[in-house]
């Protein structure tokens, strides 16, 4: 008897054909997209800070309110199918969304491949316990808070 072995949806579907499930599965939980960023004046690169959106639960990584996110924080990335191909560009580089848009595949920390959600939080890849909330900090001095690990 030959067994075939099936590619994972990922690898087989592009993200706009995959299913509601499947698209909200390839969002690993790190909580970078939550940080805020900047655009640096001198290398017109797109910047990362550990201040993250009010509603970011910084120690699980998960919104206060998911499902109304985009209401309550207007300037919220929701990727989306609508949206996924302009805003990707303003995710992380180890973004799985991103990834896969690049051709790549998921990182062995993403948990569809290691079956464990918490192997993003293990190998260091999220935001867990680094960061601070917006409205602890004077948003004008934004820039001091500018971080090299998203």
């Amino acid at each position: 008897m030959n067994i075939v072995k099936k590619d994972p949806f990922w690898k087989s579907k592009s993200l706009l054909e995959m299913t509601h499930d499947e698209w909200e599965s390839i969002c690993d939980g790190c909580a970078k997209c939550c940080l805020q960023q900047l655009i640096d004046e001198d290398t017109e690169q797109l910047v990362f800070t550990d201040v993250a959106c009010e509603l970011l639960d910084g120690s699980s990584c998960r919104c206060a309110d998911y499902q109304n996110r985009t209401t309550a924080v207007p300037s919220c990335m929701a990727l989306n199918r609508d949206n996924v191909y302009a805003c990707a560009e303003f995710a992380p580089s180890s973004c799985a969304y991103r990834l896969l848009l690049e051709g790549k595949d998921l990182p062995s920390w993403h948990h569809l491949v290691s079956g464990r959600k918490n192997t993003v939080h293990e190998t260091g890849n999220s935001v867990k316990d680094r960061v601070r909330k917006e409205n602890d900090i004077d948003i004008t001095e934004l820039e001091n808070y500018v971080v090299d690990w998203p």
